[in-house]
């Protein structure tokens, strides 16, 4: 393919600005509620505002995780989708989670035990940890993970740009290269991430696995975005992209397989641990899986696992945006069911916690983000004209 022909073609979509601004609205009135719950309940803010930053979060690690797989493996499956993702995991949405990390920077005391010296002092567990759990080393380590992400989500931008211009075959080779150390440095610093945002919330309790679990939650997250992007850029008499089935099955397959591997994560993290049997790790599961918080460990089982797991072992459904589109919501609403369930319980073991500001903060955080993911889909062809496995991809069995 010549470069830039069809540079004009595969525009996004009117109803991708009109999806953006929606989302613009809804992102600053849910800031004016984060405002009213700042002022009125700080404690309950911070709370919230993690739950929902890691939400919004996975959306664009979960991106920039598949957006590497794809550049890794060359496969034709990710051409179709490589817009999205690229928007996704653009340095302006990560951009935006870097500054939106600020409020977790300053909330460290309402969020984290371990910032308090004088339960450090009393405590020769968390004395023994405080060389890493400490509120500098803290915040280092977080722009070191920000920067990361940053800096790759801008090489694979500046690359794809290249080609779209160019039609240098060679960029392709390098965005495979760069995918593969970026692969790498992802899975490496979410884990950390994951380890000093979510886990330090209970600092006794430690788990090998729950880096991995959170990463292919993000990953369910991004399947999620581009079955639901499928829906708004493939349907209608001139659709912006020409999905077909066969394109949305190998969605529909990725999406069932994530959400097989977070299950199968999830089981081997609770059974190793409980087999263990050992007090400052049962200590994790026994808050949730008994009393107040039990049936919602049973309702995220369902929805994250078991009821999409059933859903989607119809081939006709992965075949179908719009059948698809039901299941990513579903798994879009388990996504922040999980990380509730992952934080809420830090600090109310004994009683099932849900305040309005659970639901403001994924609402401010989303809002803004989905409003960027519009401007990142119109601010290109939806598909890369140059790419030298374009033609594949179009025509892909």
């Amino acid at each position: 393919m010549n470069p830039g022909s069809n540079s004009g073609s595969y525009l996004a979509p009117e109803s991708a600005g009109k999806i953006g601004r929606i989302g613009l609205v809804a992102g600053v009135a849910g800031l004016v509620l984060l405002a009213v719950g700042f002022a009125t309940n700080k404690d309950q803010f911070f709370r919230s505002y993690l739950t929902g930053y890691m939400w919004m979060l996975g959306l664009s690690a979960g991106a920039l995780g598949v957006l590497l797989l794809h550049h890794v493996t060359r496969g034709a499956w990710g051409v179709m989708i490589r817009r999205v993702l690229e928007a996704a995991a653009s340095p302006v949405t990560l951009g935006f989670a870097a500054v939106a990390f600020l409020p977790i920077a300053f909330g460290t005391h309402s969020l984290y035990e371990w910032t308090h010296g004088e339960v450090v002092a009393a405590d020769a567990i968390l004395t023994h940890k405080k060389p890493w759990l400490n509120t500098t080393s803290f915040l280092t380590r977080s722009a070191i993970y920000f920067a990361i992400w940053i800096a790759f989500a801008w090489i694979l931008s500046r690359l794809s740009a290249r080609q779209d211009e160019t039609g240098d075959r060679r960029l392709a080779l390098w965005m495979q290269r760069w995918g593969a150390a970026g692969l790498v440095a992802y899975l490496l610093s979410m884990t950390f991430a994951a380890f000093d945002w979510l886990m330090s919330l209970t600092p006794h309790w430690y788990s090998t696995i729950y880096g991995l679990y959170v990463i292919i939650g993000q990953a369910v997250a991004a399947m999620a975005l581009v079955a639901l992007a499928a829906l708004l850029l493939g349907e209608g008499p001139s659709p912006a992209v020409p999905f077909q089935p066969r394109h949305l099955h190998d969605y529909g397959k990725l999406l069932f397989a994530f959400v097989c591997v977070w299950a199968y994560f999830a089981y081997s993290q609770f059974i190793i641990i409980w087999s263990g049997n050992l007090p400052e790790e049962t200590t994790f599961y026994t808050s949730r899986m008994n009393g107040a918080w039990r049936a919602t460990t049973i309702v995220l089982v369902l929805l994250h696992y078991a009821l999409p797991f059933a859903l989607l072992l119809s081939r006709d459904r992965k075949r179908s945006a719009r059948a698809l589109a039901p299941v990513a919501v579903l798994l879009l609403f388990a996504r922040w069911l999980d990380l509730h369930w992952l934080v809420a319980p830090s600090f109310s073991k004994d009683a099932f916690t849900i305040h309005w500001l659970d639901f403001a903060a994924p609402l401010a955080l989303g809002g803004i983000w989905l409003f960027l993911f519009a401007l990142g889909l119109k601010a290109r062809p939806l598909l890369p004209a140059n790419e030298p496995f374009l033609k594949e991809a179009l025509a892909h069995d």
